[in-house]
């Protein structure tokens, strides 16, 4: 029986979520004129996409934005994000590279990218990390209607890779994305990159590191980790 393998971006991958963070704090100073701007002030839009991620930052400092003001800071936050990753390294968390390639060489595996980022912002984290994303399904957040907590993302992938949510397991970091895969149906795997382990407990499995985490034995039904 195949089983498929799917991804979160931000926060799993890499700690993109830091230059999230730094590309948005000088997008709100230089946009919205917002200094002072911390790492928490984003937390309630992590894994939601950029504009639910911008408006949750604004709303800490007392601003509710228009539509116009979210789509200028948004455009402003991913030329900065680019701008970073150009400028310096960015490195995958331990073991994520190991469990994609062990996954993607086992003949009972499917593995799928799948993130609320745009494509051209996650891609640059792709190619920062060297993930064989060109070996995987690739479902990012231009591609579906719905951001997470809804399950349009994961749903999706599956469906790319030709999969009930059942057979599949999600990996990722947010409260959001642990909300969406379950609400897809499929098993998840937390790793606490971003958020500590009791913000992550409806996943069904929390983990300190993907170092940790072998391909997953089967069934997923009652998954066996490593």
């Amino acid at each position: 029986m195949k089983h498929g393998i799917l991804f979160d971006v931000d926060g799993v991958i890499a700690d993109s979520e830091a230059v999230n963070v730094a590309a948005t704090q000088k997008a709100f100073a230089e946009r919205l004129g917002i200094d002072n701007v911390k790492t928490e002030d984003f937390h309630a839009g992590i894994g939601r996409g950029a504009e639910a991620y911008v408006r949750a930052g604004a709303v800490v400092h007392g601003r509710e934005l228009t539509d116009a003001e979210v789509t200028v800071v948004v455009q402003a936050r991913q030329d900065n994000f680019l701008s970073i990753l150009d400028s310096s390294p960015l490195l995958p968390y331990p073991g994520v590279l190991e469990l994609m390639q062990a996954a993607l060489d086992h003949p009972d595996f499917s593995v799928a990218i799948a993130t609320s980022s745009t494509r051209q912002k996650s891609q640059a984290v792709l190619d920062a990390t060297g993930v064989p994303y060109h070996d995987m399904v690739y479902i990012c957040g231009d591609q579906v209607t719905h951001k997470k907590p809804h399950p349009e993302v994961f749903l999706l992938a599956c469906q790319s890779l030709n999969l009930p949510p059942a057979q599949c397991v999600v990996i990722e970091d947010a409260p959001n994305g642990i909300q969406a895969a379950k609400a897809a149906g499929c098993t998840c795997v937390a790793v606490t990159n971003t958020h500590p382990a009791d913000q992550l407990r409806n996943a069904d499995l929390v983990v300190a590191s993907l170092a940790d985490v072998k391909t997953p034995e089967l069934p997923f039904s009652t998954p066996k980790w490593p």
